[in-house]
């Protein structure tokens, strides 16, 4: 229980709880094995070689020296490791200008000549990365300890899921939509588990967090065929589709990015609820439920206000760039809001945001009749 507070839970909530969670869980379970990719997702024409090494040196290239430079590169990893060679550098006037030292990334292209197989891709930023993740997964530990711990192991699986089911599901023939919820399902009963432990809080928070997801896909379904979004203006989406046997239903994967983009903020908001129903209970044990609902209706709404503000501004910062062009260019508002790029931010943030704000109520109303009601027994 949060804090050490003892608080009797309603044994009939218990048995609701389990007997909503259980077929939930165990549907999430046999959907992953139903949609589980049955084949490999590269595609053998667009795969190529690559490589990572560190420039030795730079000139300008002889044939076009305003528009090239030739690096000597000592190859650290992949095809060539441990040779010298020759790289092509495109310049541009927005990109860094590779320099001695820094380390790149590199297409390999076999069948080319000696001076053009290796070309620049990148900066190989895996150890400034390496070393952010370090500070941050360091940070989580000494605030949190061993919560912290668990949390990070949440993640990592949050990532797994993500990148071995979700994402080749998809790309092997499966509905966006349906693969999507079945991820978030699972990564939410994983994360909450693993975090929060396997009690009657978490299964409180996991069932609010259900109800709202299911609701935010629904709406999200609703107002992106509403809107007739395409889902083409989405990045690589229309070029990953033409590589799927089928095809994707592009419609279907915005509604997908959609709800896996509001999972995150949903469990934040149903542990917190839980949390301060829990800790109310606890300050006062003789709260009645309508009492705990209400008050903790009041904490839900602050923390709903800026929650709210948080995502609607992710999604209104993932648009600043075309939003900054659109001003340029002295686009009416009325005119960029219809635009597919603008209204498939709007509709995600504003979606993502009524998921949450259902979540809130719900999971308190959940909290709250098992506290409250488990009270009432008890001073009776």
């Amino acid at each position: 229980m949060s804090h050490g507070a003892e608080v009797a839970v309603a044994r009939r909530v218990r048995i609701l709880l389990g007997a909503i969670l259980a077929p939930l869980l165990v549907a999430a379970g046999v959907g992953v094995a139903l949609l589980w990719p049955s084949h490999a997702v590269q595609v053998d024409a667009l795969e190529t070689a690559k490589a990572r090494g560190v420039v030795l040196s730079i000139a300008p290239c002889a044939e076009r020296p305003d528009e090239c430079d030739r690096a000597r590169v000592k190859v650290t990893a992949g095809e060539g490791t441990g040779t010298e060679v020759d790289a092509r550098v495109v310049k541009h006037p927005l990109v860094p200008r590779v320099q001695p030292g820094n380390r790149i990334l590199m297409q390999v292209i076999p069948e080319a000549g000696a001076d053009e197989r290796y070309k620049y891709v990148d900066q190989d930023r895996g150890r400034p990365l390496l070393l952010l993740v370090g500070i941050f997964a360091a940070a989580v530990i000494a605030l949190s300890r061993w919560r912290g711990l668990a949390a990070l192991g949440a993640l990592a699986v949050t990532a797994v899921v993500l990148t071995q089911f979700v994402m080749p599901a998809i790309l092997t023939g499966g509905d966006p939509l349906l693969v999507a919820v079945v991820g978030s399902f699972v990564i939410m009963g994983v994360t909450l588990l693993l975090t929060h432990g396997p009690n009657v809080q978490t299964a409180i928070s996991m069932a609010g967090t259900a109800g709202a997801l299911v609701l935010t896909a629904g709406l999200g379904e609703l107002f992106v065929r509403g809107s007739r979004i395409s889902g083409l203006d989405g990045n690589g989406a229309s070029e990953v589709a033409s590589y799927v046997p089928g095809g994707v239903n592009l419609q279907s994967l915005v509604v997908a990015g959609l709800v896996i983009g509001a999972l995150g903020v949903l469990d934040d908001v149903t542990v917190t609820q839980t949390a301060a129903v829990w800790e109310l209970s606890a300050a006062n044990p003789s709260a009645r439920r309508r009492e705990l609902f209400a008050a903790g209706l009041r904490i839900g709404r602050s923390h709903v206000a800026s929650v709210v503000n948080t995502l609607v501004l992710a999604y209104a910062g993932a648009a600043l760039p075309l939003l900054m062009l659109f001003a340029i260019t002295g686009t009416p508002d009325a005119y960029v809001v219809s635009l597919e790029t603008v209204a498939t931010q709007i509709v995600n943030g504003l979606v993502g945001s009524l998921g949450i704000i259902a979540a809130v109520p719900l999971t308190t109303a959940l909290a709250a009749a098992a506290v409250g009601q488990s009270q009432a027994h008890a001073t009776r």
